[in-house]
């Protein structure tokens, strides 16, 4: 396995305005409102760069490479045009992990832990979501895929509106799903018969309102399961009850 990152970490909304001219999409979102602009050469012109960008906040210039767990970190923190820690560089990493090159950097961004992940045994680069993607390409992804946001409270809030739509689709999909070893009155043929409809999913939900009605209420006669159905089929406003 392998892990490559040469990256600025800072926040993310000063990373989106100093790479402005660069293009919208050069910006991958981390946590805490913080984001990361993938680097692929360090050069004194980019050093250049981090002095105009570090006029606005702190700024870190990290470095990792691993493959087959050998590797190193390298890091520093740049803040008003200039260097104030750092660079940092190890490749003994049997020390506490707060003393690791970009966990120290991390620190001085003010990136912290909750009581919870330090119980849990997390460090700054685990709870900050470095580990989202693995190399260049990955991080590049990620930034265009960000791209269409203007500030990090943009796409925190999408993010958290996909996860409702997530929890939304897993709901209406357990709706259809039928329960594993509980029985049924009618089976899947019956139900399209008593209710005129095709295959589909309306069949699977009905299959599972049965199961639930089973688990609730005990075994259902066929007449009874064909007077719950009808009902049940009425308050799913199909526009019909069946024949």
């Amino acid at each position: 396995m392998s892990y490559e990152l040469n990256a600025v970490i800072g926040r993310f909304d000063l990373l989106r305005s100093r790479t402005a001219a660069m293009g919208a999409e050069v910006v991958a979102p981390l946590r805490q409102g913080m984001g990361l602009v993938p680097v692929t050469m360090m050069s004194p012109s980019f050093e250049q760069a981090l002095r105009v960008w570090s006029q606005g906040g702190p700024v870190a210039c990290v470095e990792a490479d691993f493959h087959g767990g050998d590797g190193y970190q390298t890091a520093a923190v740049w803040h008003m045009g200039a260097v104030v820690w750092g660079p940092v560089h190890a490749k003994d990493f049997t020390g506490p992990r707060e003393s690791w090159p970009i966990n120290g950097a991390l620190a001085q961004l003010d990136v912290v832990m909750s009581a919870s992940e330090q119980a849990e045994g997390h460090d700054l680069f685990r709870v900050l979501g470095l580990g989202w993607e693995q190399d260049l390409e990955g991080w590049q992804s990620a930034a265009r895929r960000a791209r269409w946001a203007a500030t990090y409270d943009d796409w925190y809030q999408e993010q958290l509106a996909e996860r409702e739509r997530a929890a939304r689709a897993a709901a209406e999909s357990e709706k259809y799903r039928r329960l594993p070893d509980v029985p049924v009155a009618l089976d899947g043929k019956a139900i399209m018969e008593l209710l005129d409809l095709p295959p589909g999913p309306l069949i699977g939900a009905a299959t599972r309102h049965l199961q639930e009605l089973h688990l609730e209420r005990g075994p259902l006669s066929r007449d009874e399961a064909v007077t719950r159905l009808r009902a049940w089929a009425v308050g799913q406003d199909m526009g019909h009850s069946g024949g």
